[in-house]
């Protein structure tokens, strides 16, 4: 059960207009290059906000298996630019787990953190990575994707 969440970019019509001048390809290209480093802000905040939960006695740390990959099935379905920001190794461990309990091994308990259970209130640090950052992504895109225009622009790579 997966939460997404979206917001709207708003004062960004001269980093639109200037994307009327570059190639599809160019503007994937760079788009996906801002995207994903707005979208290292919050891997960031996650990470910093998930270490007080991991348990060094245990060696399994969450903060380690946060991650942003790629979301190619999204890209060729819709044809938009996205990146899943999510914990790695975290729907189960194998019944022959051969990783063992060190740094880097699966952490299925995240979601036990993220969104409580019956018993234990919920410890949200995924979602308000987002939520307390919205403005720092949104400028860190706008910033790099205008650096890739402008950059493509200059070079001649327009058309």
């Amino acid at each position: 059960m997966a939460a997404e969440g979206s917001f709207s970019l708003i004062g960004v019509e001269q980093v639109l207009k200037n994307m009327e001048y570059v190639s599809d390809t160019v503007r994937g290209k760079r788009g996906r290059a801002a995207l994903r480093k707005a979208g290292m802000i919050v891997v960031a905040a996650a990470k910093s906000k998930v270490e007080r939960y991991d348990d060094p006695g245990t060696g399994r740390k969450i903060s380690e298996n946060v991650a942003i990959r790629w979301n190619g099935r999204r890209n060729k379905a819709t044809g938009d630019i996205a990146w899943r920001i999510g914990v790695l190794k975290g729907a189960r461990i194998p019944k022959n787990n051969h990783e063992g309990s060190g740094a880097g091994s699966a952490t299925p308990h995240w979601r036990l953190i993220e969104f409580g259970t019956k018993v234990s209130i919920a410890k949200p640090f995924l979602r308000p990575a987002l939520a307390d950052n919205v403005g720092a992504v949104t400028s860190a895109f706008v910033s790099e994707l205008t650096k890739g225009i402008a950059s493509a622009i200059k070079t001649g790579k327009t058309l």
